[in-house]
């Protein structure tokens, strides 16, 4: 079915590549929805848009693809994204304090996985010492 323009009115993710194509449609119709980006397409062709979307979420097919670390980073200090950052695919919990300092807020674990544990994978390391969206002064810097 081609996309005629109406938005479900719960909250959905569309595809960076659906959202790209259907932007100005999507933008006004007022309804809560946040992009999908996958692991193969970089944040660029959101640029133009992270001032007027709430959700953006990185996904992570496999554990060991590390790009979403990077996308992260792009779309909170070169883009400027303000809005909810969501991992979402392959999240586990060796994974979560990591990607908290560059950027994510909110986390999609696999569904085998015990959220509280999870949690607690963000408080894993008391302090850093390189700078990161969390804390944009590396640790020479805050004993100072």
């Amino acid at each position: 079915k081609a996309f005629d323009g109406d938005v479900p009115s719960k909250q959905v993710l569309v595809p960076l590549q659906f959202f790209v194509k259907h932007a100005q449609t999507l933008l006004e119709s007022g309804k809560d929805f946040g992009v999908w980006l996958d692991s193969d397409e970089g944040p660029e062709e959101l640029a133009p848009f992270v001032g007027q979307l709430k959700l953006i979420a990185v996904n992570f097919p496999v554990f060991g693809d590390g790009r979403g670390y990077s996308y992260a980073r792009l779309l909170r200090e070169r883009y400027d994204f303000k809005g909810e950052l969501r991992a979402i695919g392959d999240v586990l919990h060796d994974q979560l304090f990591f990607m908290k300092r560059c950027g994510f807020d909110a986390y999609a674990l696999r569904e085998d996985k015990d959220p509280e544990a999870a949690l607690a994978g963000l408080r894993d390391f008391s302090e850093t010492y390189q700078a990161g969206c969390d804390e944009p002064k590396p640790l020479f810097r805050r004993r100072a």
